[in-house]
């Protein structure tokens, strides 16, 4: 198989991704995801419904006759009109339903299973062969927006003084850990959430790509009005291409987060042990930006990254194609700010003004 289309597979968000296309491609396989995604669900007392995982207690929430039925015809749906813009909604869809405070939904559960993962094959290939590949692959851009979700009257200036952000935001996160240590339980299925992001908020990030990266938000609002601000940064950016290179941040920066992740990261990927994150801080230190390539994010976001023997990570929180500024290089562009609003007839965002 292609590598660039066993990264897709590999991850939830890069097979959740081909599955969102099939849908969009097929009226009937999409009838079949959402009759077997609601087939995973179950009612869980006051938290209302939670999803359950491929395997409870040794069986297959999955009828093996209809599952094969499926996966026949995910492997021979019709690709004629598989085009950019159908990539693009399909990815939206994903980025949409990435969660990392519970289970995964009935539809990342279903596209796991080694039954549809392997007839979502043949378009992984297609789309790892498709012209949209240059932008999921490429590195940050010159040219960059930083997004301000509101109204072009209430316009804000860029964020100052990444620094005291940065050191505010570690100085957090060591406080949070050693509370979280203390008052919270160790039993990883106990009911209990709190932070789940791994970047640190507040600071200057940006996209490359307009408006294709308006609808690509994690945990969004459901906002309908954007305002685009150009950015122009220089310096040394690190790309995150593959999982290999967010596992060298955590490698060479490392920040413990096991008590104050462990809950909501247990539910999102099953994984019990000890976790950590890039210490944004002293990665500032070596680096002015870091870029989360799109396709990194469909084949590393959402799931345990092994660091090491004992400790792993996860990309969450992070939209594909954004660039976070670490240091004090970034400056609003000369060009004129926009303002997008999304058609809510057509799901797509457009220039006002």
């Amino acid at each position: 198989m292609n590598p660039v289309a066993e990264m897709i597979l590999e991850g939830p968000r890069g097979r959740r991704c081909c599955l969102e296309l099939a849908k969009d491609l097929d009226s009937d396989i999409s009838t079949a995801v959402f009759q077997f995604a609601h087939g995973v669900e179950e009612v869980s007392g006051s938290s209302g419904v939670r999803l359950i995982p491929t395997a409870v207690g040794g069986t297959d929430p999955f009828p093996v006759s209809t599952l094969e039925q499926l996966s026949a015809d995910l492997a021979s749906v019709d690709l004629a009109d598989l085009d950019t813009g159908r990539v693009q909604a399909a990815l939206a869809r994903s980025v949409d339903s990435a969660m990392y405070w519970q289970e995964p939904d009935g539809a990342d559960v279903l596209a796991g299973h080694p039954t549809v993962r392997a007839a979502l094959s043949r378009l992984a290939e297609h789309l790892a062969s498709s012209p949209i590949m240059e932008w999921f692959g490429e590195p940050r851009r010159t040219e960059q927006w930083a997004i301000e979700w509101r109204s072009a009257n209430a316009w804000a200036p860029l964020p100052k003084d990444p620094q005291q952000t940065l050191r505010q935001w570690a100085a957090g996160v060591r406080t949070e850990e050693a509370q979280a240590a203390r008052e919270r339980p160790r039993d990883p299925h106990a009911d209990w959430t709190g932070t789940w992001w791994s970047i640190p908020l507040g600071l200057i990030k940006t996209v490359g790509r307009l408006p294709a990266e308006l609808s690509l938000v994690e945990d969004g609002f459901g906002w309908q009005q954007a305002t685009a601000i150009p950015v122009h940064g220089r310096g040394r950016t690190f790309e995150v291409r593959s999982e290999e290179d967010w596992i060298l941040l955590c490698r060479s920066f490392p920040l413990e987060v096991t008590a104050s992740r462990r809950h909501n990261w247990f539910r999102a990927t099953g994984r019990d042990g000890r976790w950590v994150i890039p210490d944004w801080e002293r990665v500032a230190s070596a680096w002015d930006a870091v870029h989360l390539t799109p396709l990194c994010y469909l084949s590393s976001a959402t799931r345990a990254l092994q660091v090491d023997t004992e400790t792993a990570s996860v990309i969450a929180g992070w939209d594909p194609g954004s660039t976070i500024w670490l240091t004090d290089v970034a400056r609003e562009g000369d060009g004129p700010r926009q303002d997008w609003h999304l058609d809510s007839n057509s799901d797509t965002w457009i220039l006002t003004s």
